[in-house]
């Protein structure tokens, strides 16, 4: 009986808190649903604009009306999503998870951007995303160190 009730207090513990928030769960929301967004507009939606004669866009009209915006939309859900997750109600707002995805996004920044420059030139145009975005790409490697940065303030 005792163990049953420090399993349910190590769960609420103030230091660990719950796994599960509303919070995480908005989090976890946004970061599928920016990344499901871009792949969805590169998969179906977007003209590949190599091929010839131009074939007609996917459906829904209104994302290919939106062309490189999409990127825009879906990279700004995830990065949202994990400003959302910083918080200290979730588990990457609190204890290791703020280091470790501090470092994570530091990480993907610098690759990304060092891809984007190892790349540039006759490359670029096979890598997926990267050949959409051209120069954007280094808004998107900062855009994650940004997000690092977030988690700095949080690093206790």
């Amino acid at each position: 009986m005792r163990a049953l009730s420090r399993s349910k207090s190590d769960f609420l513990d103030p230091q660990r808190g719950p796994i599960l928030s509303v919070r995480s769960v908005v989090a976890l929301v946004l970061v599928v649903l920016g990344i499901a967004w871009m792949a969805y507009y590169y998969v179906v939606v977007r003209v590949d604009p190599t091929a010839f004669p131009a074939p007609k866009p996917g459906n829904p009209a209104f994302m290919a009306d939106l062309e490189n915006w999409n990127y825009l939309i879906g990279f700004g859900l995830l990065m949202v999503g994990l400003f959302v997750a910083a918080h200290p109600s979730t588990p990457l707002g609190r204890n290791r998870g703020v280091v470790v995805t501090m470092l994570t996004c530091f990480l993907v920044g610098l690759v990304w951007i060092c891809t984007y420059y190892v790349l540039t030139g006759q490359h670029l145009d096979k890598v997926p995303v990267f050949n959409d975005l051209g120069q954007y790409n280094l808004m998107v490697g900062i855009a994650f160190m940004a997000v690092g940065f977030a988690y700095a303030t949080r690093w206790e």
